[in-house]
């Protein structure tokens, strides 16, 4: 709670210097209220310290980190290195895209012969599970 007082009365204290300043720059110059010089003064002051603006926040970690796909992989997904993110959302616009989704239980994804190579030789996987299949397929 101190501290805060003792901060603001700096900021208070900044700003009433920073104006005494502008009324004497302007009253050398012209005629002009005390009062209206000091209000655009004070507004200037505190536009100042407002300008600061923080810097955006860049994402870290193993969700950036760029993993080549093995050739099974590529084959659905394409050769360039991408995030895990990414390959998870390539891979179900193949799916979609080819209808492998499975029509009465949604969970489960009929695999055709380029997805057999990744899930293992299996023809049918739950979606959860082909998460971990495609994972043994990423290389750092």
């Amino acid at each position: 709670m101190a501290v805060k007082k003792k901060a603001t009365k700096k900021a208070k204290k900044s700003i009433k210097k920073k104006t005494k300043k502008a009324v004497k720059k302007v009253a050398k110059k012209k005629t002009v209220k005390k009062a209206t010089v000091k209000k655009t003064a004070k507004k200037k002051a505190t536009k100042k310290k407002t300008a600061k603006k923080k810097a955006k926040r860049k994402p870290q970690g193993a969700a950036v980190q760029l993993l080549t796909p093995s050739p099974e992989l590529a084959a659905v997904v394409g050769k360039k290195p991408l995030p895990r993110t990414q390959v998870t959302k390539k891979l179900w616009i193949y799916i979609k895209k080819n209808k492998l989704q499975d029509a009465k239980n949604r969970r489960m994804i009929n695999a055709d012969e380029k997805l057999k190579l990744v899930f293992g030789g299996k023809k049918q996987v739950n979606m959860f599970e082909m998460t971990k299949l495609v994972s043994k397929h990423l290389l750092k």
